[in-house]
């Protein structure tokens, strides 16, 4: 069975997690021979220049054979980290830390791709 098959079965069971500009998906599918396997999405959102936005996915299939395998090593993995690094996020740390310099109202608004801070001033008589 293709994996267009398994995406196209009845979904039985869901949750979701947000975390910040990511979410993750967990669902519980069913097989055209009515067995269950384990859809993972990762649902992330990029903006684009304009101000409208994306989602890039991605997707692992997670079947009942692989199961106790899978649980255990993300298990042994996330101790390892924590045992290693502890519980605190780091990155955050680091953001409270991060005194960024205030930029100029003029360097915010030469940010917009048409504001005339953008623009040279040309003379004519430079032409």
């Amino acid at each position: 069975m293709s994996d267009r098959d398994y995406q196209e079965q009845e979904e039985i069971f869901s949750k979701v997690v947000r975390a910040g500009r990511r979410t993750y998906f967990f669902d519980v599918r069913a097989t055209k021979a009515d067995d269950y396997y384990l859809t993972i999405t990762e649902s992330k959102k990029f903006t684009n220049d304009d101000g409208s936005f994306h989602f890039k996915k991605h997707k692992i299939y997670l079947y009942k054979e692989d199961f106790q395998e899978f649980g255990d090593t993300l298990k042994e993995i996330t101790d390892f980290i924590i045992e290693k690094k502890g519980g605190e996020v780091i990155s955050d740390r680091h953001q409270s830390d991060f005194k960024k310099d205030e930029p100029t109202p003029a360097a915010d608004n030469a940010a917009e791709p048409n504001h005339p801070a953008r623009f040279t001033n040309i003379n004519f008589e430079d032409i």
